[in-house]
């Protein structure tokens, strides 16, 4: 496991290790999430993303931006919510693992 404090951190973390699997906040310092997704996804689109956010909106009467449909758009293959359980986290990660399999042996030339 490898935890990067940013987006920038995340992408040299790429760049020297292999993942099964990446989770990114999309609001974090220093990079914004969504960049991050993108460029992640750009650069790895093989490794599964999940997208997290908590964001709490101020004025509940505004119309809200969907962020977690946004970082789908951008590349994740999963979202969640924060806060969120273990159970939860743990079958977003199973279900994200296993569609990455299965696009990759989809991808391979078969024999």
């Amino acid at each position: 496991m490898t935890i990067a404090d940013g987006g920038e951190a995340g992408l040299r973390a790429l760049e020297d290790s292999l993942f099964d699997l990446m989770i990114v906040d999309i609001f974090m310092p220093h990079m914004r999430g969504f960049e991050s997704i993108r460029i992640f996804h750009e650069r790895a689109p093989r490794i599964p993303l999940v997208a997290m956010s908590g964001y709490a909106f101020a004025n509940l009467d505004a119309p809200a931006p969907d962020f977690l449909r946004m970082a789908l758009d951008l590349g994740a293959m999963r979202c969640l919510c924060k806060p969120f359980t273990p159970v939860a986290l743990l079958t977003v990660v199973n279900e994200c693992l296993a569609e990455g399999r299965l696009r990759y042996a989809d991808a391979m030339p078969s024999r």
